[in-house]
């Protein structure tokens, strides 16, 4: 049997990530609530997994080759040592991908062998492409990945030691297997690299989905309104600059106040509405989830819509 513990998940986290503040705790943890809260809608098979989402980089060649992929979660004592029975991708992941790849974007759903018990370095993902026409094989990943350059010298991804103590153990294996993947990604690769919070399968459209925790500010020209940090924002762009079949939303987990931090609502608003409705004129904002300064883009309160099972329907 070859299974990962908690504890070394808890240990691999404290070294592969940067920084750990009270934003990215709750960013983090509005994430599980939102999946929660589409569950108890009935929209748990209509919501993916949290994942990755990279271009190459390099002049004359940035953003031109963009790939996806969505880590299959490691459970805690459950032995992954099969390399032959690996699990078969969920239809709603399948239809979602079918979109990305229409669209250019590779897509990828990546599961783990571990080959020595309890340890994380001894992980090897293996991935197969969906969205393609016909069946595809699991392969290594992400040795099979084309259009990224290969790192030219050795990086560490794993040199932190960030007290990683806040995140409660329902998330810890979610955000483990999201991280593994991502340092062995970039460990091979040069890539620009951003999180994918889930994909949303709607009625008519794929909605890549960003999730935050947010009260409400007061502007005399807007009334109250929700901020988005504008790499956030430029990545939703992305998304809409594709067209097609790809729209994408914000979500807001509206709070009563940042102490207490009791839902109010969930709130959302598709790209296509916030973009029109989003003030033109950037504010700075608090912290960003990786403790620096921010810049935000105001969206007002009343363009957004109650996250409701009618509404999401609608989508």
């Amino acid at each position: 049997m070859s299974s990962i513990s908690l504890q070394s998940m808890r240990q691999f986290l404290s070294k592969s990530i940067s920084g750990f503040n009270q934003n990215k705790l709750n960013g983090l943890l509005a994430e599980v609530e939102f999946r929660n809260y589409l569950e108890s809608l009935g929209f748990a098979d209509r919501v993916s997994v949290g994942g990755w989402i990279a271009r190459n980089v390099g002049p004359g060649d940035f953003g031109h080759h963009t790939a996806v992929f969505f880590p299959s979660t490691i459970q805690p004592g459950v032995d992954y040592s099969s390399t032959t029975q690996l699990p078969v991708p969920r239809i709603g992941l399948h239809t979602i991908c079918a979109t990305f790849h229409q669209l250019g974007i590779s897509s990828y759903f990546c599961t783990p062998v571990v080959v020595r018990q309890d340890d994380p370095t001894s992980i090897q993902w293996h991935s197969v492409q969906l969205g393609l026409p016909t069946q595809q094989e699991y392969v290594p990943f992400p040795h099979q990945l084309q259009g990224f350059s290969f790192r030219g010298r050795g990086y560490s991804f794993l040199r932190y030691n960030t007290d990683v103590s806040p995140i409660p153990d329902a998330p810890v294996p979610d955000e483990f297997s999201k991280e593994h993947l991502r340092v062995d990604f970039q460990t091979r690769f040069m890539a620009e690299i951003s999180d994918v919070d889930g994909i949303l399968w709607g009625q008519r459209y794929t909605y890549p989905v960003e999730i935050k925790e947010k009260t409400p500010a007061y502007d005399n020209k807007l009334g109250e309104y929700f901020g988005l940090d504008v790499g956030p924002f430029v990545k939703l762009a992305f998304y809409a600059a594709k067209h097609g079949n790809l729209h994408s939303i914000f979500v807001v987990r509206e709070i009563d106040n940042v102490t207490q931090r009791n839902l109010v609502s969930w709130l959302f608003i598709t790209f296509d509405h916030l973009a029109q409705y989003a003030s033109w004129n950037p504010q700075g904002g608090g912290r960003n989830m990786l403790g620096g300064p921010s810049s935000v883009v105001k969206i007002p309160k009343s363009e957004f819509s109650p996250l409701t099972r009618s509404n999401l329907g609608q989508l």
